[in-house]
């Protein structure tokens, strides 16, 4: 008797065998099922959860963060505790002189509850003085014409980059108002481009309701002097911004009488540190999705191992009669490992389905049209592939011993058992 898995009369008999207990085949077929769609869903959506949290940060400047000054926190050299201070150009003029190793350090400017007009229509917004290098650290999405460069800002133009809430509130209908005018807290300047947020993270506001002017604008229009609000710097790519930052802190602390253990009288945000707490993050759900992975693997070996010990079990006397009229020990082997195959394909095949869908949902209602940047809730077809062979492969070792023990099946004995 010639048995192959391409025979059609195989199959049917194959189909029969798995069909005498239902309940159990259904058991072993959902866990196989289940395992494969549950690994396929770790493994793509790993990866979306990867790019939803690197969204967070997208635009910004990887080695990049900020100082803040705030209440000091000890009271030192005759302050009281909770002393405001004020940061200067002397002291941005002092630590570039300072800190080489840091490409970029921008004093940056800015007044909440600003008011923004045109026309009948108005918006409450953040205003920005911004230099032109703001975009080293929060590189922000333009919709429409540019940002300020530094003829703006050497000229003290009276231009303004505005965000784009800003815009469809003031311009509705206007997708470019380039060359429009816009009232800043009573002053006249002109549109020159329309900005988004780069990510969902927000320095200090969303760029989204703001408007930015040149630095040099917003000092003179605000009777600033040379007071700087906070202060953003961008390292170089072999710097340790973490390592950096104390140091600078320390130089802040002498310059404004403030207490060497302060820390509290300066905001420090390091970027770089969130992304390493990305990193580890996703370490670990790494190591939770292998460790799944690999329950998940040893359950479908031991389910379908079970279930064709079981076959093998209540088909001994059939086995034997096979036997017995001339099949091959090789027939037999690829008769038991063929049924065990069988349930992991179907069961395979419709899990990895599961998965797809899901995915597929998953990715639409992550990536909405104005998103930032695409969220990957995928998986490829070559991952799809390999999972699908490996869990084809793990059944087919997992009816191996049954199959050997089938092989080995007396016809006599066989026949005559109970």
């Amino acid at each position: 008797m010639k048995l192959t898995i391409f025979d059609k009369e195989n199959w049917k008999e194959i189909g029969a065998t798995l069909a005498r207990n239902k309940t159990r085949t259904f058991l072993t077929g959902f866990g196989i099922f289940w395992g494969v769609a549950m690994l396929a869903m770790l493994m793509g959506g790993a990866r979306g959860g990867e790019d939803l949290l690197k969204r967070n940060f997208a635009g910004f400047a990887t080695n990049s963060g900020a100082l803040i000054p705030e209440q000091t926190t000890i009271p030192y050299k005759g302050y009281r505790k909770g002393r405001s201070w004020q940061m200067n150009m002397t002291d941005v003029t002092l630590l570039r002189d300072a800190f080489p190793e840091l490409k970029a350090i921008i004093p940056t400017y800015q007044k909440w509850g600003s008011s923004f007009k045109h026309g009948k229509n108005s918006f409450s917004g953040q205003l920005i003085g911004a230099e032109p290098n703001y975009s080293d650290i929060q590189n922000p999405k333009i919709f429409s014409g540019r940002f300020i460069n530094e003829a703006d800002d050497s000229s003290e133009r009276r231009v303004a980059v505005i965000g784009k809430k800003v815009a469809s509130q003031l311009y509705p209908g206007i997708d470019s108002p380039e060359g429009r005018m816009i009232d800043v807290n009573g002053s006249a300047y002109s549109v020159i481009g329309v900005i988004g947020d780069p990510s969902e993270i927000h320095l200090n506001g969303s760029l989204d309701e703001s408007v930015l002017v040149p630095a040099s604008t917003f000092r003179r229009a605000n009777g600033y002097g040379d007071k700087v609000d906070y202060i953003m710097m961008v390292a170089n790519d072999n710097v340790k911004l973490s390592e950096v930052i104390p140091r600078m802190r320390r130089v802040l602390n002498r310059r404004h009488d403030i207490h060497p253990n302060d820390e509290g009288a300066i905001w420090a945000m390091n970027i770089a540190e969130q992304f390493e707490q990305v990193d580890k993050l996703f370490l670990g759900v790494d190591l939770l999705a292998l460790f799944i992975g690999i329950s998940t693997l040893l359950a479908g070996i031991i389910g379908i191992g079970n279930i064709m010990w079981v076959i093998v079990k209540e088909r001994t006397q059939e086995i034997g009669i096979r036997r017995a009229i001339g099949a091959k020990p090789r027939d037999i082997i690829v008769q038991v490992l063929s049924e065990g195959a069988a349930l992991t394909m179907i069961s395979g095949l419709a899990g990895m389905c599961l998965a797809t869908v899901i995915l597929g949902v998953m990715h639409s209602i992550n990536n909405p049209q104005d998103a930032v940047s695409e969220v990957h809730f995928q998986m490829s077809f070559a991952n799809a592939l390999a999972i699908l062979a490996i869990f084809m492969v793990l059944g087919i070792l997992a009816g191996l011993i049954p199959s050997i023990k089938a092989m080995k099946i007396k016809p006599i004995e066989a026949i005559n058992s109970k």
